[in-house]
């Protein structure tokens, strides 16, 4: 029988292992609550795309969908409401609950210059704090994008939301990511000029809500816009169903364009008499292929990523120059 001798040490005494050590792991557990809200909506929200799709696809294949033609909207149910409010709010709730405080409540409550005082160097403490934030943002947006684009791709036909508006094209692709991670770089540059926690969250919230209507008028710009000329009585063809229409004109032979109510008069007859004067024979659309969709929102998600880098940038260096 052996006996154990001194430098040996006992088994439940041996620290254990943890994924995450030093700083990441204080980060993490300093914003324990936020993540663990988060995490729970994307796990939720995720799951509750794939219910949704379900539904979709039992409804359809009863219909006997694709052979047979099947009327359905998905924007007119509960649960596509709830997706679509839950993907359209998440860049605020990232930027207010996450980006705002992140740095501005280490800062008010004193905790950033304690560590800074400890071991850990002011940027070693800031980049666990941006690695955190930037990490949470990332993997929500890439799990909830994953799921909608899997429930929209195959059924687009049923939405009624057009490809290029937000709640598709924003929700989609590798927009949403990019989208969470500028959105969260935003707040925390506003919280790091603010100072402090809930002026940042205000102004935060102001900020975002009108960014996005900046964004809807940059959404439109990326592509290139086409034009296609038709007869006046006649119709536009069924190609053109998911085309995104831009603007619409009235021509006449000479290629002259004209705006879309230049002959809208009271009377059929001064109407006529409008059309013959400027000889108008043509209408013309200018539209958006459904083909440019990819290349838009990589477009759109480069953008998003420059000014989160752009962002960054400011934050680190601001923070190394002024004081805590």
């Amino acid at each position: 029988m052996s006996t154990p001798t001194l430098t040996e040490t006992p088994a439940e005494l041996r620290p254990r292992r943890r994924l995450l050590r030093g700083l990441p792991w204080l980060v993490v557990r300093q914003h324990r609550t936020a993540l663990a809200c988060f995490l729970g909506i994307a796990v939720l929200g995720t799951l509750w795309i794939v219910y949704q799709r379900h539904e979709l696809v039992q409804l359809l294949e009863a219909g006997g969908w694709p052979e047979k033609e099947v009327r359905y909207a998905v924007d007119d149910t509960r649960g596509y409401g709830f997706i679509s409010s839950l993907l359209s709010g998440l860049p605020l709730i990232l930027a207010v609950f996450i980006g705002a405080p992140l740095i501005a409540g280490d800062r008010e409550n004193g905790t950033a210059q304690l560590v800074t005082t400890q071991s850990v160097t002011r940027r070693q403490w800031l980049i666990a704090k941006l690695g955190f934030a930037y990490t949470l943002a990332l993997v929500c947006g890439l799990v909830l994008s994953a799921a909608f684009t899997w429930w929209w791709e195959p059924h687009r036909s049923f939405f009624l939301s057009q490809w290029v508006e937000g709640p598709i094209f924003d929700n989609t692709g590798p927009v949403l990511p990019a989208l969470l991670l500028f959105a969260t770089a935003a707040g925390i540059t506003i919280g790091v000029l603010v100072r402090r926690v809930l002026p940042a969250m205000v102004v935060t919230f102001v900020l975002t809500i009108v960014s996005a209507y900046v964004w809807d008028e940059i959404r439109i710009r990326l592509g290139s816009v086409k034009m296609f000329t038709y007869p006046l009585d006649g119709e536009l063809p069924a190609r053109f169903d998911d085309a995104y229409e831009v603007d619409r004109w009235v021509g006449n032979a000479q290629g002259e364009l004209f705006g879309w109510g230049t002959c809208a008069e009271a009377t059929e007859k001064a109407q006529n008499a409008c059309i013959k004067e400027h000889g108008i024979i043509n209408n013309v659309i200018e539209y958006l292929d459904p083909g440019q969709m990819a290349a838009m929102q990589w477009i759109a998600a480069g953008i998003l990523l420059a000014g989160t880098a752009l962002l960054t940038a400011f934050v680190l260096w601001r923070v190394s120059r002024r004081p805590l």
